[in-house]
């Protein structure tokens, strides 16, 4: 896996990946307005897409009826530096129909625990903790 990110003015970067996706970041910086999401913003970003990926390929496995995945994650960081993610929570919310409860909570504990490397890497110095809800959308 390869990227490339190129300083583009003030506080301001665009990553982009081997297969040619470009992301535009940084922060705000004197007169100039952020431009898109912070770096640690995009690895809270990357973690919590990591794990939905994970919880949706293994809900689909399991020939569930799942619809949608949302993950809001909030994240508390180090008071100095470098300010490292010292608490990090997840809330998954998965749609669908007649999904039971049990698997949904396998998927997560399965995505967490085991495949999504994303979040091994924040356990390193960050507590993960998590919580999930199930919509009924069958009629």
């Amino acid at each position: 896996m390869k990227a490339k990110v190129t300083w583009v003015g003030a506080r301001t970067f665009v990553g982009q990946t081997e297969a040619g996706h470009a992301i535009a970041f940084g922060n705000a910086y004197e007169e100039t307005p952020k431009p898109g999401p912070s770096p640690m913003e995009l690895l809270l970003i990357g973690t919590a897409g990591c794990s939905a990926y994970d919880v949706v390929h293994i809900l689909e496995k399991g020939r569930e009826a799942v619809e949608d995945c949302i993950v809001e994650i909030e994240a508390e960081r180090a008071a100095t530096d470098p300010k490292v993610f010292t608490r990090i929570h997840m809330h998954f919310v998965i749609k669908g129909r007649g999904i039971a409860p049990a698997k949904a909570e396998r998927a997560v504990a399965l995505s967490i625990g085991k495949y999504c490397s994303a979040s091994a890497m924040m356990a390193a110095t960050a507590t993960l903790t998590h919580d999930f809800e199930v919509i009924d959308t069958a009629p």
